[in-house]
């Protein structure tokens, strides 16, 4: 085999490989929070508190199904499930700092149960990440170990297999008010 013959067949394989993923990442929906729940509910900004679940129609458990087997990218923060040390191997994606710890649970709809593909190191409970995967609608239960005791906390997506990413800033981001006992989480928005 010539060696010119080798290197046309090494370069349409590399080409091959960058349109692949140059075509998945086209076809990553990247979605807000409010596009897990319905236009209806209200948003947890228009209370100047999180939403609290027992107090929506629905309990919060209505989901979007439109964005069901879609690969999506969704930012907010990671509350480690089942974890060894820092490394975390399932976690709950939540849109707010403090969720589901002393403060008010989101409602289902507002909750994602993430598998990582790889276990995830952790560096901070609540810490901002990007999520990246398809989004499967369905309840799920999760028990939390937290400071004074177990909670179990219901999310109403999964995506599992996903790849996990820190960032920054979480777009949309709930700011919690200022008397909250967890504020100091609040993270900086761009």
């Amino acid at each position: 085999m010539s060696k010119r013959f080798k290197s046309s067949a090494a370069l349409a394989v590399a080409l091959l490989v960058a349109a692949t993923r140059a075509d998945a990442a086209a076809d990553v929906a990247h979605i807000f929070w409010k596009d897990l729940r319905p236009a209806t509910q209200a948003i947890a900004e228009d209370a100047n508190l999180p939403m609290i679940a027992a107090k929506l129609p629905d309990h919060g458990e209505t989901l979007s199904l439109n964005l069901q087997d879609k690969t999506i990218q969704l930012a907010g923060y990671a509350l480690p499930v089942d974890r060894d040390g820092d490394l975390v191997y399932q976690f709950l994606l939540v849109p707010w700092t403090g969720a589901c710890s002393h403060m008010p649970t989101p409602p289902p709809n507002q909750i994602v149960l993430v598998t990582p593909a790889h276990p995830y190191k952790m560096k901070e409970a609540y810490e901002p990440v990007a999520v990246t995967g398809t989004l499967q609608p369905g309840m799920e239960k999760s028990q939390l170990f937290i400071l004074d005791g177990v909670s179990i906390v219901q999310s109403g997506y999964t995506v599992r297999k996903a790849e996990v990413a820190s960032v920054d800033t979480v777009p949309d981001t709930v700011t919690l008010p200022v008397n909250s006992p967890w504020s100091f989480l609040n993270k900086k928005k761009n």
